[in-house]
C-alpha cells in the first residue's frame, strides 16, 4: 500500500509539473506588494460593463477573494462590439451559465505579468497556450511589442494596458471579448 501511494503521488506531481510547463510563471508576491489592499473586484470601476457582468454572474465575490488571479478585462468598447442586446440577455438569470463561461474565459489561474507571458511566448517559439479558469485555452502571441490573445474561435484581443497589480492578482485590459470553447 505504501509503495502504491508513493507511485500515485509521483504520478500526480509529474502531471502537475507537465501542466505548469505551458503556463507563464506566477509572481504573486510582487503584485500583492505593489497593490496594497486593492482587490481585482474593487479595481474594476473604470470597466463598468465587465464589473456589472461579474456581479451578475456572481464572480465579483471571487474576484474580491484571495486569488491569485490574472483577469483579462475587456473594455466597455469591446462589449459594445457584441451583437445588439447580447450582453443584456446574458445578464438575465437564464443567461447566467453562459455569462459565467464567457467571464471565466477571461480569468487565468495565478498571477501572470506581461513579462511572464512574453517569456512564455519566446520559449514557445512565438506562441504559448494559456489555460483559463473556464477550462479553455487562449493562444498568446506577439505583434511587434503587443501581446495578442486568441480564443478557440479565432477572436483576437490586444492587451492594451498591462500589469495593473492588485492584492489578489493582476489585471490586463484587452480590446475584445473572448469566447469560451464550446
Amino acid at each position: 500500500m505504501t509503495k502504491a501511494w508513493m507511485l500515485g503521488c509521483a504520478a500526480a506531481l509529474a502531471l502537475t509539473a507537465c501542466n505548469k510547463a505551458d503556463q507563464p510563471a506566477a509572481t504573486t508576491e510582487n503584485a500583492a506588494d505593489a497593490a496594497g489592499s486593492d482587490t481585482i473586484s474593487s479595481g474594476l470601476g473604470g470597466n463598468a460593463k465587465f464589473a456589472a457582468a461579474a456581479k451578475a454572474a456572481g464572480l465579483d465575490a471571487t474576484l474580491a477573494g484571495p486569488g491569485p488571479y490574472t483577469v483579462l478585462v475587456p473594455s466597455d468598447a469591446a462589449f459594445d462590439k457584441l451583437p445588439a442586446g447580447a450582453l443584456d440577455t446574458l445578464m438575465k438569470p437564464e443567461g447566467r451559465a453562459e455569462l459565467t463561461a464567457i467571464l471565466t474565459s477571461h480569468i487565468l489561474p495565478g498571477t501572470m505579468l506581461a513579462a511572464d507571458i512574453g517569456k512564455a511566448i519566446d520559449v514557445g517559439g512565438g506562441k504559448t497556450m494559456i489555460k483559463t479558469m473556464g477550462g479553455g485555452d487562449l493562444t498568446a502571441t506577439r505583434d511587434g511589442d503587443k501581446i495578442m490573445l486568441a480564443d478557440a474561435a479565432g477572436t483576437k484581443a490586444v492587451v492594451t494596458e498591462a500589469d495593473q497589480e492588485r492584492s489578489n492578482g493582476v489585471v490586463h485590459q484587452i480590446d475584445a471579448v473572448l469566447m469560451p470553447t464550446k
